[in-house]
């Protein structure tokens, strides 16, 4: 059975750091990803990770060269390292991850997740 647990979520003021983390069990998977909600919004990419012999990451434009997304193989966990956090990135921000090797921008095409977390940036 798959299940992914993110931690790391938290309140911080506009232009601090806040690092996530989500550990999978069950089985280990080729793409790994980051989705956030925000109230009133519907769900969007943030980043996402391959790893098929070779380490590939994607961003959304939103949060290109402020946030990365890194992977442990060998404790089967993804982070996500958010770096000069703005108001806007206020979300409940989601683990993913894909059976598949393609690379997917969009929710639908996840097919496991984690419960959220939520990030708070205060301006």
């Amino acid at each position: 059975q798959v299940q992914l647990v993110e931690s790391g979520g938290g309140l911080v003021q506009a232009g601090g750091s806040l690092r996530l983390s989500c550990a999978a069990s069950g089985r280990t998977f080729n793409v790994m990803g980051w989705f956030r909600q925000a109230p009133g919004k519907e769900r969007e990419f943030v980043a996402a990770i391959t790893w098929n012999g070779a380490t590939n990451t994607y961003y959304a434009n939103s949060v290109k060269g402020r946030f990365t997304i890194s992977r442990d193989n060998a404790k089967n966990t993804v982070y996500l390292q958010m770096n000069s956090l703005k108001p806007e990135d206020t979300a409940v921000y989601y683990c993913a991850v894909d059976l598949t090797t393609v690379v997917y921008t969009t929710a639908r095409d996840y097919d496991y997740w984690g419960q959220g977390t939520q990030v708070t940036v205060s301006s």
